[in-house]
């Protein structure tokens, strides 16, 4: 199915549009305001948690924020394969509900995260942080945890309800609205905080935590749409285990690990990107023209314009034309690959996002990074929004909500695990403060001890004026001596090893449609058992390594959740083997 005719649609776009109901419009109206809030806080997010302890940041290091995105990812992915078995049974509007109140906490957490730990500590951030007694990564940790549980709870939820309300004729394009809607949220979100964190970040989190609780409103505008409840139990062990159990599926299991990759590259571009804009581009010339067109409409319409003192515009208006652009075109792109297979309009687009992941190293000017971003808003058009598609047509009567999980299950597990690998390479290879320091040393041979003494919020001005250069001239240094740019090629290449493990997946179908006795379909549960031992020896290998060669004995708790994700399903597999194996005498489902 994942291949044939069926998920192709053959009626006019007036027909589709005209077949779509009251409520699936009520549900994007949702899905938009939770994107504004949740793209509001994420896209500033990166630059925020590394900012200098002066400039009122938390001064994390990208080690810290790469395990919070990672920790992040994993239970926001976690979260909805159980949240979409309790959305299908509970209720889609119960879900919705309750992700707006968790989230806005932890917006809120998140913004106040300094004043939070000053309080626990009863000491300014400053004085706290080199005794080693501050609060702050635990306090973020906490808030980005919440916002990682409301958000696993609202997708099904929203998703589930516009699955149950979109008709199987007008999937693509019912499915390209939706998107078109995250991404008009998505873009309206940073628009505003990027506005609004020039004047002071805790405005940003606010005004967030605000949107998110807004979603409560429509909720008492429409009753709860009758599905099908194939859940026989409400023990939530049982729900955990039989969700498990359906994304042991084979061809399920197979489309969300080589997915996988085409996220881990993804999300670099809301988790790498912001710090490698804010550490290395140029973007003086697109500011000023901004201001050019926006003083046409008078001088408040120009102050809205966020330009920092250096005379960059903020990397959140950068990264934002990725949302403008897919506003515009979504339709005609939805409409387009419509008319594709699902697993073909995939494949293209992968190969066309890692081309314009490629491109972000090639050059310092922002207008380059614009061009690299429209390139990536194609590809992504035309991969993302047909994944829900093609899990839409395989999703069984009454487990739309549960299958929307599956989809974030992929989400999660490329977004952690190229959180963890950005964190540990940026940290050592593309950050400027650290590669600034590692100047002064090596090549200014000034002593290490003196170099860490100097403040982050001090550092780079420092620089300057040692190695006698302005800021443009330091950063161009920087970039020609220590070549940051060079991951994005690493992380092109992951994608492109996604496409073709996609392409494979798809001819292994396809074979497995034609012939019955294919082994995919008479022993799909050891291939998926070959697959599983493999990756949790990976990822249990990176944890224990970690640990063992770091100085101080570090577990990485976003490797570590990884692992355990991996082993669950593996001793899941492998009970179901020996249930099977067993026979009349295997346990029952009561002693679960």
């Amino acid at each position: 199915m994942s291949n044939s005719q069926s998920d192709l649609s053959k009626d006019s776009f007036g027909k589709q549009f005209t077949s779509l109901g009251a409520i699936y419009w009520v549900a994007n109206w949702i899905e938009l305001v939770e994107r504004f809030a949740y793209y509001g806080v994420r896209v500033g997010l990166p630059v925020f948690l590394v900012l200098a302890i002066g400039e009122g940041g938390p001064e994390l290091t990208q080690i810290q924020k790469g395990t919070i995105f990672a920790i992040w990812a994993v239970v926001q992915c976690f979260v909805p394969v159980l949240s979409g078995g309790f959305a299908d049974r509970f209720g889609y509007k119960l879900c919705i509900a309750v992700s707006a109140m968790v989230t806005s906490v932890g917006y809120l957490v998140m913004g106040f995260s300094i004043y939070i730990s000053e309080y626990l500590c009863r000491m300014p951030l400053s004085e706290a942080r080199p005794q080693g007694m501050d609060w702050t990564y635990d306090v973020v940790l906490t808030g980005a945890v919440l916002v990682a549980v409301g958000t696993g709870v609202f997708k099904p939820g929203v998703q589930g309800l516009l699955a149950n309300q979109i008709p199987e004729n007008s999937a693509s394009l019912g499915w390209g609205i939706f998107y078109q809607m995250v991404n008009v949220g998505g873009f309206i979100g940073p628009l505003v905080a990027g506005s609004l964190r020039v004047l002071e970040w805790e405005y940003v989190f606010i005004a967030c935590a605000c949107g998110a609780l807004l979603n409560l409103i429509p909720l008492f505008f429409f009753r709860e749409p009758g599905h099908s409840r194939h859940e026989t139990t409400s023990n939530p062990v049982v729900l955990l285990y039989n969700a498990f159990r359906g994304l042991l599926d084979p061809r399920l299991f197979f489309f969300t690990i080589t997915f996988a990759g085409f996220w881990l590259m993804f999300m670099q571009l809301f988790d790498l990107l912001p710090n490698f804009i804010n550490d290395w581009i140029d973007s003086r010339s697109v500011a000023q023209m901004l201001l050019d067109v926006f003083g046409v409409f008078g001088e408040r319409a120009r102050n809205f314009v966020p330009v920092l003192a250096s005379g960059n515009l903020t990397q959140e208006w950068i990264i934002n034309f990725n949302a403008m652009l897919i506003c515009l075109l979504a339709f005609g792109v939805a409409y387009f690959t419509g008319k594709m297979r699902s697993l073909t309009a995939i494949i293209i687009g992968i190969a066309i996002a890692a081309a314009a992941i490629y491109g972000l190293g090639v050059s310092m000017s922002a207008w380059w990074i614009l061009g690299a971003i429209a390139l990536f808003s194609l590809g992504e058009m035309m991969a993302s929004p047909t994944k829900m598609r093609y899990l839409a047509s395989i999703a069984p009567p009454g487990k739309e909500g549960q299958y929307m999980g599956y989809a974030n299950f992929t989400v999660g597990i490329g977004w952690a695990t190229g959180s963890i690998a950005a964190g540990y390479l940026y940290e050592s290879f593309g950050d400027k403060a650290v590669l600034a320091r590692d100047y002064l040393v090596n090549t200014m041979h000034m002593t290490r001890d003196k170099v860490d003494a100097i403040p982050k919020a001090e550092l780079m001005d420092y620089f300057e004026k040692v190695v006698n250069v302005d800021q443009w001239g330091a950063r161009r240094l920087l970039w020609e001596t220590y070549k940051p740019y060079w991951m994005w090629g690493l992380f092109a290449g992951v994608g492109l090893a996604s496409m073709l493990a996609i392409a494979v997946y798809t001819h292994v179908c396809k074979q497995a449609d034609a012939n019955p006795n294919h082994s995919f379909n008479t022993r799909g549960t050891a291939w998926v058992l070959a697959f599983l031992v493999p990756i949790c020896l990976l990822f249990g290998g990176l944890t224990a390594g970690i640990f063992f060669y770091s100085t101080d004995h570090t577990i990485d708790v976003g490797l570590l959740m990884i692992t355990l994700f991996f082993s669950m399903m593996l001793v899941i597999s492998l009970v179901d083997i020996f249930r099977k194996n067993a026979g009349p005498l295997s346990w029952s489902d009561r002693s679960l």
